[in-house]
């Protein structure tokens, strides 16, 4: 219950340009631009907390209904390599990416949510609805945008792979509580990699902070009971 209106909350927030640009372009007008971001922030991180609270509920009794074969993992690799690409396509100007693409942030959040179709279904749902949306107002407005630049494009290409990098080799263990497994791909033997993917789960999944965060949610939750 907690993950479902953690997500009508977040992806309720970002979906009035999906389904009601015109009452968001009225409400800014009445409100503000900075009251309107400021609704927009708050909604945002309370459904993010559901989202995270009800993850941690759900744990303790899990249902699988799907588990992926192990040979889509390198094909997960790939897509969030891509996914970090597009990331950094959104923030460095003048890329090819961006001149080509358009709304590399939103087809970001469709790549990573099909690398992690399992658990991401309605993300992806939403990146899919939020990049039509986006399309028709280009064509609406015939928004037209900067040509790439080699210096851009590089610059993207470059960021994209490092962000990716550290985020799959130790900021996604520490921040998360679960380490890609790598190691097999890059031919170390199985006794060396069994001991470092134990390590790991003990090190990582005590540390990570949105473990600790979900340990203390459900110690109030149970004291509210």
């Amino acid at each position: 219950m907690g993950v479902m209106m953690g997500l009508v909350f977040t992806l309720g927030a970002h979906s009035t340009r999906i389904v009601a640009d015109g009452w968001r372009i009225a409400m800014i007008g009445r409100l503000g631009e900075i009251s309107w971001k400021a609704l927009f922030a708050l909604l945002s991180i309370a459904g993010f907390g559901l989202v995270v609270w009800g993850f941690g509920l759900a744990r303790q009794q899990p249902l699988e209904l799907w588990w992926p074969p192990f040979f889509m993992r390198p094909v997960a690799w790939v897509l969030m390599l891509f996914a970090f690409m597009l990331l950094a396509a959104a923030s460095v100007p003048r890329n090819a990416i961006k001149a080509r693409l358009h709304h590399p942030m939103v087809l970001r959040v469709m790549v990573w949510a099909l690398a992690h179709v399992r658990f991401f279904c309605s993300f992806l749902l939403w990146s899919v609805l939020s990049s039509r949306a986006a399309r028709k107002r280009d064509l609406a407005s015939t928004t037209i945008y900067p040509a790439a630049t080699v210096f851009g494009t590089v610059l993207t290409t470059v960021a994209g792979i490092a962000a990716w990098a550290v985020f799959a080799f130790w900021a996604h263990g520490l921040l998360i509580g679960i380490r890609p497994v790598w190691w097999r791909w890059l031919g170390f033997p199985p006794t060396v990699v069994n001991s470092w993917v134990a390590l790991a789960d003990r090190r990582y999944i005590k540390h990570a902070p949105l473990f600790r965060i979900v340990k203390k949610l459900l110690v109030v939750s149970a004291c509210l009971r």
